[in-house]
């Protein structure tokens, strides 16, 4: 009987596009002993899944591990008449594990076929061997406990480039990667429809979607007649359409109330033709009717921006009969309009009407700006004459300076008595306008034996210039005597303190991560460039909502916060809603492409006037030059969340962008200038202290964002603006040890390359790069061209297959699919933590071991480094002499020499065939390892 080979072809991940529209519909070719078998064809994916069995047969198991199994990636073009290289695979025989039942999944990166193929990814096989008695196989069944896999990379042959041992959930492993991926969707924008599809009154509201809404504005009213035998009126109006209904709030005993309200219904909802809007009074037991106003929807007028606002105007309340009153006339407009209106973002929304009064402000759509901020510099350099709080011992004074609940204090003073000196620098977060006070206490043994309060409006401006500004006395006054006079008279204390003092206005404060932001200029006016162009960003709806208040009964009522620079956007709240359409279009000037714009979605906690938080639903990340000038995109984004629980979907934010360039000299500019201002180069302020004072900008962000009306909640604004994300994570910590890897990984296949020409694996190849050396020793000056040449190749043939999406939140590249639950657990712990000490410890030994390992890659750099040093420290005499004496000798060698001839023997030596090497190392190595270094000296 035959034995047959399985090849099981799983997945791949991360393909290179190839379809010219930022994907490709790859296949698997797999070639064994002249036998060849393919895969289905997956339409449209990078990550594809395919999970199907490739059988060869084997006539003599035992040849097996002299044996190759190659498999070839091809992105299936035309019908399958045309076929684009993705990468391929070789694997030796003896890789094939002797059963089905010990096969372990085995992923592979896909290699180049030659130096001008264009691969990334890899690909995920099972290859294994069935005796074949029947000639027949049975899948195995799947295991229902999650195991611990080991995930290893191979290259050609059988060696293992890096090992990971991770804990992959089977769940995690099914999920397939377009899940999480960016989705282009073609809604019917004024902006994708160009000038023949384009509606007139769309042309400055082109980014979203056309929303028709029926405005009622309640104005005031006049001359009501009194209800009571008292001759009051408590008088309120109700504006009804169909089973939607709005009210106003109601004035207590006022015949001539204002309440000046505008209330917005959705004409796609409406059902009724009729518009009945009643004035009533309101009482105890059964408000009573005063009289009302009869409108016909189809009668209404139409209004469209930039038309002025429509005039309201005054009718007749006519009663139950349809009779004209004797008296009461209200004020009213009705109209019908767009989103687009002004009088959009403060209506109250039909679908927001049942929302009590005091919590309807939060439904709302608003802009917010936050304030500019400025850093404070404060220099306290010694005080003079202090009055210890002790007078039997010398004063042990330190300084401590606040501002708006920034506190900090200066060391103890290295010179103690009366007249101590500090010369200590505190930097702070300011604001404008500066209507704050700089309170400079000064403590003795934690009693204030001397206070100042500062103006912050006071203190001198530095823009560009490094000169300190001028030191200053300030007299000491008493806390008492500061609180109760509040510093605006003397006393008879004669304490006082030397400080300089400066507002830094050349820096650009940081109140976000420095990877993450959206605006980069300095705080000074004077110094801010005009902008390159305009962002405009249309929100147009979310899809497939996860119910957020499912423990209450409800769904989701959701809304959208969008920031770039300092200004901030809130949709209005749709309710109880999964597929909500918001349709708002917002713009922001933009100053450099090096900027990132951030649209979260949130689960409004508020709208029942409780004190319940804002959940957080996801949030995309644009970066602004990674969009290509004049288009439009629109795109369905993944709106993912880590949690303890793990990685999260809870549904796709549909949105349009559209990045315009306004001065493209300036832009292209501003890849040739810093990202910074120049004092953030000249005065350069330390990493600490500028993690410090981010966090302070972030505080003091969110807190004038919490006084707004409405406010934006501080949770909404620590999460927009990723206040937690300088916390350890070990999942985030294997993110980036994989994307350094991934670039490591270049340079090795690089040097595989290398080595392989120069082994003369692919005789063509090496002799080709022989006739290129012995062109570039001839004629030099052509190596600079070349490269270059060989760049802009790169580079032209690169082109057609650019992403065309927008980047969005990697779940594979964030390690979010295959993260640990203990990890996760540790990751979103509480600082300082809240574990158990038994959990504690287990992590503390696993952070151990992870350092430990970190500590062996630092102890073999610093190897090699003092080995390099040995070469001339003597360190090692006869080592040293014989280096010594190949300086002296190859310093005369390259002296008589032609330099062209020495290149070129070194180079034909490099290039040598492998009939001319030895397999041992060459002699330098040999040399190099042998020299002396520090590590037998440590303790």
């Amino acid at each position: 009987t035959m034995a047959k080979l399985v090849v099981e072809v799983v997945e791949a991940n991360d393909l290179m596009p190839k379809d010219g529209n930022g994907s490709s519909n790859p296949f698997v070719e797999v070639e064994f002993g002249g036998q060849r078998q393919r895969t289905s064809t997956r339409h449209k994916s990078l990550n594809p899944r395919w999970n199907e069995k490739l059988v060869f047969g084997v006539r003599n198991p035992e040849e097996l591990s002299s044996r190759t199994i190659e498999a070839f990636v091809y992105n299936d073009n035309r019908q399958g008449f045309h076929r684009n290289f993705l990468g391929k695979v070789r694997m030796s025989g003896m890789t094939a594990y002797v059963s089905q039942h010990d096969a372990s999944l085995q992923r592979y990166p896909l290699e180049k076929r030659g130096i001008f193929s264009h691969v990334r990814g890899d690909i995920a096989l099972k290859v294994y061997v069935l005796n074949g008695r029947n000639g027949d196989f049975r899948p195995s069944r799947q295991r229902k406990t999650t195991p611990s896999k080991k995930r290893t990379f191979y290259s050609l042959g059988s060696e293992v480039v890096s090992t990971v041992t991770e804990t992959m959930s089977l769940p995690g492993e099914e999920k397939a990667a377009e899940e999480y991926g960016v989705v282009e969707t073609r809604p019917p924008l004024a902006a994708r429809l160009g000038f023949w599809g384009r509606d007139k009154t769309a042309s400055t509201y082109d980014m979203v979607e056309q929303m028709n809404f029926l405005f009622v504005r309640v104005v005031k009213a006049e001359d009501l007649p009194a209800m009571d035998a008292s001759g009051s009126l408590d008088p309120y109006v109700e504006v009804k359409v169909g089973n939607y209904k709005g009210v106003t709030p109601h004035f207590e005993k006022s015949r001539n109330p204002v309440w000046n309200r505008t209330f917005a219904f959705s004409k796609e909802r409406l059902q009724s033709s009729v518009i009945e809007i009643t004035v009533k009074d309101r009482d105890v037991s059964k408000d009573d009717f005063v009289g009302k106003v009869v409108f016909d929807v189809p009668d209404v007028p139409e209004r469209v921006p930039p038309d002025s606002p429509l005039a309201p105007q005054w009718y007749k309340l006519l009663d139950k009969r349809g009779e004209l009153l004797k008296r009461g006339d209200i004020m009213l407009a009705v109209w019908m309009g767009t989103q687009a209106d002004e009088a959009f973002p403060d209506a109250w929304h039909s679908d927001a009407l049942g929302v009590n009064q005091e919590s309807v402000g939060t439904t709302r759509s608003k802009v917010y700006f936050s304030p500019r901020l400025y850093y404070l510099r404060v220099q306290v350099i010694r005080a003079q004459d202090l009055v210890p709080a002790d007078p039997s011992q010398p004063a042990d004074a330190v300084v401590r300076v606040e501002l708006g609940g920034q506190g900090r204090c200066t060391g103890p003073s290295s010179v103690k008595g009366s007249n101590p000196v500090w010369d200590e620098e505190l930097m702070y977060v300011a604001w404008e306008p500066f209507d704050e006070y700089v309170v400079v206490s000064v403590e003795d043994r934690d009693i204030v034996v001397g206070r100042v309060l500062i103006p912050v409006r006071n203190v001198p401006q530095r823009v560009e210039t490094t000169k300190p500004t001028d030191a200053l006395w300030y007299g000491l006054q008493k806390p008492s005597f500061v609180e109760e006079e509040g510093g605006e008279k003397k006393d008879k204390f004669a304490s006082r303190v030397l400080l300089r003092l400066s507002i830094d206005s050349g820096y650009h404060v940081f109140d976000e991560p420095t990877q993450f932001s959206s605006d980069l200029r300095p705080s000074a006016g004077q110094l801010r460039k005009p902008s390159i162009g305009i962002l405009e960003v249309g929100i147009l709806g979310a899809k497939n909502l996860l119910p957020m208040k499912a423990k209450e009964g409800k769904v989701t009522d959701a809304y959208c916060v969008a920031k770039y620079g300092n200004k901030w956007v809130r949709t209005r709240t749709l309710l109880n809603d999964l597929n909500p359409l918001w349709n708002e279009q917002y713009t922001w000037e933009v100053y450099d492409p090096y900027t990132v714009i951030t649209v979260g979605v949130f689960d409004n906690g508020r709208v029942d006037g409780g004190g319940g938080k804002d959940r957080k639903v996801g949030k995309v990340r644009i970066r602004i030059s990674t969009l290509e000038t004049d288009r439009v995109y629109t795109h369905a984004y993944s709106l993912l969340v880590m949690g303890p629980a793990g990685l999260k979907k809870n549904g796709e934010l549909h949105l349009a962008v559209r990045f315009t360039c306004t001065a493209w000299p300036v832009m292209l500019s501003q890849y040739m200038k810093p990202l910074l201002p120049k004092m953030n180069y000249n005065m350069p302020i330390s990493i600490k202290h500028v993690d410090l004072l981010r966090h302070l900008a972030m505080g003091v962000v969110a807190g004038k964002l919490a006084r707004a009306e409405p406010p934006l909640a501080g949770e909404v604004v620590e999460y927009m603006m990723d206040v937690d994300y300088h916390m350890f994570s070990m999942r985030r910590s294997k993110a980036n040890f994989f994307r350094v890897m991934g670039l490591v990984s270049g340079i090795h296949s690089v040097g595989i390359w290398l080595y392989g020409v120069s082994r003369w694996e692919n005789p063509v190849t090496t002799v080709l790069i022989h006739v290129l050396f012995l062109v570039l020793v001839s004629w030099p000056e052509l190596i600079l061209p070349t490269f270059f040449l060989y760049l802009f190749a790169i580079g032209l043939w690169n082109y057609p297959a650019r992403v065309r999406v927008p980047p969005h939140m990697d779940a594979r590249l964030s390690q979010a699919e295959e993260a640990d639950p203990d990890e996760l657990d540790e990751e979103f712990d509480t600082f300082p933590t809240s574990g158990e000490m038994d959990l504690v410890r287990m992590r503390y030994d696993r952070l151990r071991s992870v350092a430990g390992r970190v500590q062996s890659v630092a102890a073999d750099l610093a190897t090699q480094e003092e080995r390099a040093v040995a070469l001339l420290s003597w360190r090692d005499p006869r080592a040293t002499a014989i280096f010594v004496a190949f300086s002296i000798a190859a310093a005369v060698l390259l002296y008589v020499a032609p330099f062209r001839m020495v290149v070129l023997v070194a180079g034909l030596y490099l290039l040598r065939h492998p009939r001319l090497r030895r397999k041992l190392p060459p002699i330098p190595v040999n040399f190099f390892k042998r020299l002396p270094a520090r590590s037998d000296v440590l303790l």
